[in-house]
């Protein structure tokens, strides 16, 4: 998601876009998940307020902050190349307006042009140092490409611009994560579950940590939680049948295998689980 000020896991309003939140596999065999991901907007009411929106900039086409707003729905929409041209707009009123440089750049990146996104990140930052959004989207950038020390230098500088962002906290978890430092990432989980206990992404990704340190009863603790907010979440069933089948469940696993595959039949893990309970047979009759 984008955002011209991070936000707390809170619903999406209609106006703004906020920096968004993912798990992350630990095994090669997970599926990749995208860094900037963008809320659909499944009632319609982007469009209208895009309407209410082009009102505002008519009486005040000098305002980038209305650009900035406009551009935020329309990429909520899907509309990346009409999000981009308000963004641009926007840094056009005022160079060193950092949230729609950052906006752009998310965009950019929901379109797969990670090296213009880069660039508008660190503009971002050069227009405002102190503009925390920016340093985690271009942290979560730099964990996309492998550069962890710069990744990790972003978020503690994010971290400390907003000590209560959960967003923050969770990025720096799956950067921790991602290189295996599976203590570190729980303890970043942990704060970002006490910032806000009601969103699935980071008990799901605590979990997958859990499941690295042989904590299997409190990994499956968390894959309930996670299914919990979002029952169809095909990488918690199948990261929750790890759990179960290394734990000794066999029929638990198998359940939560399947389920994953009912939702997701390309889920990796979940075929890869399957296939070694079932004795190959799964990956058989699952094409």
């Amino acid at each position: 998601m984008f955002a011209p000020s991070i936000r707390r896991f809170a619903p999406l309003s209609l106006t703004l876009v906020a920096l968004g939140l993912s798990a992350c596999g630990t095994t090669s065999s997970g599926p990749a998940q995208r860094i900037a991901v963008v809320e659909e907007d499944t009632q319609g009411t982007s469009t209208v307020n895009i309407a209410s929106l082009s009102d505002v900039i008519q009486r005040n086409p000098n305002d980038p902050s209305a650009y900035n707003t406009r551009g935020a729905a329309y990429a909520r929409v899907g509309n990346y190349s009409s999000a981009m041209a308000d963004f641009t707009k926007a840094v056009q009123l005022d160079p060193n307006y950092a949230p729609a440089y950052t906006n752009r750049a998310l965009a950019l990146r929901q379109t797969n042009r990670n090296d213009q996104a880069l660039a508008d990140f660190s503009r971002a930052i050069q227009a405002d140092p102190n503009y925390g959004p920016a340093y985690i989207g271009r942290a979560n950038l730099y964990r996309a490409q492998n550069q962890f020390q710069e990744a990790l230098s972003d978020l503690n500088m994010a971290t400390r611009l907003l000590p209560e962002s959960a967003e923050a906290l969770h990025s720096r978890g799956l950067l921790y994560q991602r290189q295996g430092m599976h203590q570190q990432a729980i303890l970043d989980f942990d704060a970002t579950i006490d910032r806000n206990p009601f969103v699935g992404a980071p008990y799901a990704a605590r979990g997958q940590s859990l499941v690295a340190t042989n904590q299997y009863d409190k990994a499956i603790e968390d894959f309930n939680a996670a299914l919990n907010v979002d029952s169809k979440d095909a990488n918690s069933w199948a990261w929750r049948g790890v759990a179960m089948e290394r734990k000794g469940d066999r029929s638990q696993a198998l359940e939560s295998y399947s389920r994953a595959l009912t939702i997701d039949n390309s889920n990796s893990v979940a075929r890869q689980g399957s296939s070694r309970l079932q004795g190959g047979v799964a990956g058989l009759f699952r094409s």
